[in-house]
């Protein structure tokens, strides 16, 4: 699957962690993503919900076997909208 093709499906339930961003508190921040906004994906780390905000970070997500580095930026849409903007 190429990277245009994973930006394009869904997130929830995959693994997540934010490797780098423009705001250092976000950064390490590691789980199971639960839901996901335009702006935000909420990723569940120890029982805790933790919202992330997509334009500031970079994600790298895990699915099954490999992984994916994606920018917030890439993915910054309503998770329906997305399959239309991502080529």
């Amino acid at each position: 699957m190429s990277s245009g093709d994973f930006r394009r499906r869904e997130f929830i339930g995959l693994g997540a962690e934010v490797v780098e961003s423009t705001c250092a508190e976000y950064v390490g921040i590691k789980g199971r993503v639960v839901d996901e906004t335009r702006n935000t994906l909420t990723i569940e780390q120890d029982g805790r919900e933790r919202k992330v905000p997509k334009d500031c970070c970079k994600f790298k997500f895990v699915d099954g076997h490999r992984t994916h580095m994606v920018s917030g930026k890439d993915i910054k849409f309503r998770p329906e909208d997305r399959i239309k903007k991502v080529r």
